[in-house]
């Protein structure tokens, strides 16, 4: 019976440390809380695929002259 209750003790001990750790946590804006939440989450492998070949078919803009782009011609 000993060794069963400290079994249990170990277990709500260890029990409290992971519910500690996954405490809520506070963000000061939305954008940090975005941060946080796409270093949380995997891309699936067919979503990377599927956007690095969207990615390759888009053809980078021209690039202008400044003073083309100050007159806008």
């Amino acid at each position: 019976m000993k060794q069963h209750t400290k079994l249990n003790q170990k277990q709500d001990i260890v029990a409290e440390q992971q519910t500690e750790s996954k405490a809520a946590r506070e963000f000061s804006n939305s954008d940090e809380l975005l941060r946080f939440d796409a270093a949380q989450t995997s891309v699936p492998p067919e979503i990377t695929q599927r956007l690095q070949k969207s990615t390759a078919q888009i053809s980078p803009p021209a690039s202008r002259s400044w003073w083309k782009n100050l007159f806008r011609r």
